[in-house]
């Protein structure tokens, strides 16, 4: 029952997206929030639900054997049908005594169907549209990922607040829960009938040539002109960002005594899902219009590497004042979002042009992604620790000290010329 129709890009970029921002987000950010909201200390947060994310990483090495069944399309579909009922579960285990073993490790299968969904779904945006559509969707790829953090980090932690107070945190968050469920079911149903498919449903390798592949594809994405260059880049362009995502939040929720904000649960779903949400979808989409007409080039990437990492500051300056204006706690959200929705299009576009490109592209390109999730994850693993030891306010000034390499890679890493880019 493959899609042989070619339908217009924008009706399976903006759900398929969608689809892969939720879980993510729910994974690294929203399920903080519970955890939080339940009582689990702040380096147990940031440790657990930094390494289960690990999937996201190590996605390349079963990136080949998606090969051997079915079609990419295939997979991106019953993963999101698959993580939908997986959900539902983690919603079930909130009322168990052992909640947060017993949620954390659904989370981690969440998060291997995350990481599979990811991986084909690049492959059917590589494989279905031409070298020009990339670049020109891939602010529509970016905005919608977003769309997906700001819902799930917004609209359903404000919905979960706004519960808490009506029926527990317990029930609230396996309400919520439910509803990531339908969300991701109704997605999945919807882009089975959507997603566009030109490969064969009739696959002629083997298990054995599948781990040939596997070999073939490390082998080479490691022979790639420049390849530590490019990795090193991938990799400490996000490390700042990995040390502060995972702590704004815990941030937020602490007492000020503490050195937080101590805003509701509520309000925080207000800052992401208001404030949050229009930054983050406007600076995507300009950015992509600042892409397509630029190019990604020395200047260009400098710029978005600015407007990635130096909003930041804005954290630093809450933790230094703790405002208790929501219009002034609201501004800093709206200039780190803005500024992370344009300065991830350029690591996007860096993978898809100086990595991706080759005979395993789809390969390559879920390498890249991988380890541009590395460069989140590690960080944000000790990141718990670091603010329990400095307290918010130190912490936040050493993220900026923590921007620097980010500049240093992207000063030094070379990038393909225009006329490499139309030979790959």
């Amino acid at each position: 029952m493959e899609n042989k129709k070619t339908l217009h890009p924008m009706y399976w970029i903006p759900t398929t997206w969608f689809a892969m921002g939720l879980p993510f987000v729910a994974v690294s950010g929203a399920s903080s929030i519970m955890y939080k909201n339940m009582g689990v200390s702040d380096t147990q947060i940031a440790f657990w639900t930094s390494l289960i994310m690990i999937p996201w990483t190590l996605k390349p090495l079963w990136g080949p054997f998606l090969e051997l069944y079915k079609t990419r399309k295939f997979f991106v579909y019953i993963t999101q049908i698959f993580t939908g009922i997986l959900f539902g579960l983690v919603g079930l285990t909130l009322q168990l005594g052992h909640f947060f073993s017993f949620s954390i490790a659904i989370l981690t299968i969440i998060a291997l169907s995350g990481a599979t969904h990811d991986t084909a779904a690049d492959g059917v945006y590589l494989n279905e549209l031409s070298a020009k559509q990339q670049a020109k969707y891939v602010g529509w790829q970016g905005a919608f990922y977003n769309v997906a953090k700001v819902f799930s980090g917004g609209a359903l932690v404000y919905f979960a607040g706004q519960l808490e107070r009506e029926v527990g945190i317990h029930n609230a968050w396996m309400i919520v829960m439910f509803v990531y469920g339908a969300i991701m079911l109704l997605l999945g149903f919807y882009n089975m009938r959507v997603l566009p498919s030109t490969e064969s449903t009739v696959k002629s390798s083997t298990f054995k040539e599948g781990m040939a592949t596997l070999k073939d594809v490390i082998i080479t994405f490691f022979q790639k002109k420049h390849i530590w260059f490019s990795l090193a880049f991938i990799v400490f362009y996000r490390f700042a960002e990995g040390q502060a995502i995972k702590i704004i939040p815990l941030f937020f929720k602490s007492s000020r005594a503490e050195g937080g904000l101590e805003l509701s649960t509520s309000q925080i779903g207000l800052l992401y899902g208001v404030f949050g949400a229009i930054a983050f979808v406007l600076g995507s989409i300009v950015a992509g219009n600042f892409i397509a007409k630029s190019g990604l080039n020395r200047k260009s990437l400098l710029i978005l590497c600015t407007a990635f990492n130096i909003p930041f500051a804005a954290y630093a300056f809450l933790a230094v004042t703790q405002p208790e204006n929501l219009y002034i706690i609201g501004s800093a959200v709206v200039i780190e979002y803005f500024g992370y929705g344009f300065g991830f299009v350029g690591l996007i576009l860096f993978i898809m042009q100086n990595i991706a490109p080759g005979k395993y592209k789809m390969a390559h390109y879920a390498f890249g992604s991988g380890l541009v999730n590395l460069g989140f994850m590690i960080p944000s693993m000790i990141s718990g620790w670091l603010s329990d030891m400095m307290g918010y306010r130190e912490f936040f000034i050493w993220v900026m000290i923590a921007t620097i390499p980010a500049f240093i890679v992207t000063w030094l890493v070379p990038l393909k010329k225009p006329e490499e880019l139309e030979e790959a």
